[in-house]
């Protein structure tokens, strides 16, 4: 029988390895939106000093580059690769999905991002040392690099919502992946959102000018920036909220926007009056106010966001073909893919998942437990962790604390099996793997320590086969 072309699962005990990848992800984020946005105004600024014969505006840009080298160039650095492993580990197939279909835009945005790198030391330690017109340029160049691996990513991002039309499932285009239905929405909000991200943390580098006269121009030139930068944002998640599929609604609609719409609007709300403040009394924004308005829009802003484009995905990984459990949810003839939810339910995960151990392949009364919990952490863990009162969607706490199998099992072979709940993969197992999973969580749910039990029970049969040979 041929196996599953599937890798071993990694999970994170309580917490899940969606928030270690979220975790990351949204210090990557910050770092890396404050560079691209700063980098626009680096340029902006530096063609207002040499149009307008300022050389001082020039010490502003030097402080916000040298800032920028440790903030978003060492944390973004360190946390971009970290985002790759975890990914990797997390989500094989999906990572492995999406290289399949945009190798080349990833070479293309590590070509740009090793302009932008390059570009951004060259830009701080050359002030003053080069002429001002071949800066300028330099300045201009770092800036466009800088956006440009933004509008790849983004490109990658969107597919990994839905391609929004049937075209790429029938070509495998790597054009109909990129210019998917969400991709300018999602460009626009970006662009928006990085602008207010780095006026914000201009307006930290600012509070620390001594020169009053310098910041207030600094100051004056950057809050309508971000002001404007803010407003185009709003627009255009208007906007990418027209471009979602059903799915991401529900989750929405569902889930999410009680959750976060209050911190939202907070977000948007404060972030405007602090510009504003700024843009009227710019000899008033303290390093300590400035430092705190970046940590409430960065925790309660980009984090809820990064959270929500995550979440609204749901049931799937990339592009509305692999689940987020990473079977393949359908077919696509023009990459020569064939769903696996059909054959899974005829044969089930323990015969073609290649990881599955010899000795849990059967099920019986000696490994139901075990298997039950092995099955949960490949068909449940990358979106829910398994433990009770944990962050991450657990499943104990979506059953009530449900201890009857029979009732778990209802709810698998029922809306799940039929795949009836549209943020939920279709899971179509044969009855001994429901059971086995209903045993586990029912056994979960009563509060039994599961790891002891499955210990004694592996003992066990060590023992029973001992005395068997």
């Amino acid at each position: 029988m041929d196996m599953l072309g599937m890798y071993p699962t990694f999970y994170v005990p309580a917490i899940g390895t969606a928030w270690v990848m979220g975790i990351i992800g949204v210090i990557h984020v910050v770092a890396s939106h404050t560079s691209v946005g700063a980098s626009f105004l680096f340029a902006l600024l530096e063609t207002k000093a040499y149009r307008e014969n300022k050389p001082q505006l020039m010490d502003f840009v030097k402080k916000y580059g040298m800032f920028l080298l440790v903030f978003s160039y060492i944390i973004g650095s360190i946390t971009g690769p970290g985002i790759w492993y975890a990914i990797t580990v997390a989500s094989p197939r999906g990572v492995g999905g999406l290289i399949h279909n945009f190798v080349w835009v990833w070479a293309a945005e590590w070509v740009y991002f090793t302009v932008e790198v390059i570009g951004v030391y060259a830009l701080v330690y050359l002030i003053g040392k080069i002429d001002a017109k071949t800066h300028l340029k330099l300045t201009w160049s770092f800036a466009l690099a800088s956006w440009a691996t933004m509008l790849l990513i983004v490109g990658i991002l969107s597919f990994m919502m839905w391609p929004g039309h049937d075209n790429w499932y029938q070509t495998g285009s790597t054009n109909d992946a990129f210019y998917n239905i969400n991709f300018f929405a999602h460009l626009g909000t970006r662009t928006g959102s990085m602008m207010v991200m780095a006026v914000v943390v201009g307006l930290m580098v600012a509070s620390r000018m001594k020169d009053l006269e310098l910041r207030r121009s600094v100051v004056k030139f950057l809050t309508p920036i971000g002001l404007v930068g803010g407003l185009f944002a709003v627009m255009m998640f208007l906007y990418y909220l027209q471009t979602l599929p059903n799915n991401a609604i529900v989750m929405l609609n569902t889930h999410l926007l009680p959750v976060y719409a209050q911190g939202m609007v907070a977000v948007f709300v404060v972030s405007t009056l602090w510009l504003v403040f700024a843009w009227w009394k710019p000899q008033r924004i303290y390093t300590s106010l400035a430092v705190a308005l970046f940590a409430f829009i960065s925790v309660v802003g980009v984090w809820p966001e990064e959270r929500m484009r995550e979440s609204m995905r749901k049931p799937f990984v990339a592009g509305q073909y692999i689940y987020s459990n990473q079977v393949i949810a359908r077919d696509v003839p023009g990459k020569g893919i064939v769903g696996e939810v059909d054959k899974i339910a005829e044969s089930g995960f323990l015969k073609l998942h290649p990881f599955v151990p010899e000795r849990l392949r059967v099920v019986n009364d000696g490994n139901r437990l075990e298997v039950g919990r092995l099955l949960s952490q490949v068909a449940c863990a990358n979106c829910h962790s398994l433990e009770p009162k944990t962050p991450l969607r657990n499943i104990p706490d979506k059953f009530h604390g449900a201890t009857d199998e029979d009732l778990i099992m209802a709810f698998m072979q029922g809306p799940l099996k039929h795949g009836t709940q549209p943020y939920m993969p279709r899971i179509d197992l044969p009855e001994d793997e429901v059971r086995a999973i209903a045993h586990y969580l029912a056994t979960v749910n009563s509060g039994q320590d599961v790891d002891r039990l499955i210990a004694e029970q592996q003992k066990m049969t060590t023992q029973v086969a001992a005395k068997g040979e």
